[in-house]
């Protein structure tokens, strides 16, 4: 596995679990800043065997490796997750 398909597969595992759904490619997209070709990284993944998808399912992604191999992806210090997720809230969640 390269090191740019273990921020793949860590920041798929690390979205899906704090919103309890798999990430979009969109949200892949805007996270790594990458054009749409370039998130089909997400095609390489599938092909050697990391994750599994639905064709035509959106949000369909599942990680097949065990999360103990996955290198949990933690934000910088002191950066809001959603900021650091690229997500805008229009109000404090709190």
């Amino acid at each position: 596995m390269t090191e740019k398909q273990g921020h793949y597969l860590a920041f798929i595992h690390t979205y899906s679990y704090m919103f309890g759904q798999p990430p979009a490619e969109a949200d892949i997209q805007r996270h790594f800043r990458v054009s749409p070709p370039s998130v089909h990284q997400i095609v390489t993944l599938e092909r050697n065997g990391f994750i599994r998808r639905q064709p035509g399912v959106p949000r369909s992604i599942e990680i097949l490796l065990p999360p103990e191999s996955i290198e949990i992806l933690l934000p910088p210090e002191n950066l809001p997750i959603l900021e650091w997720l690229g997500i805008k809230t229009s109000k404090p969640l709190w």
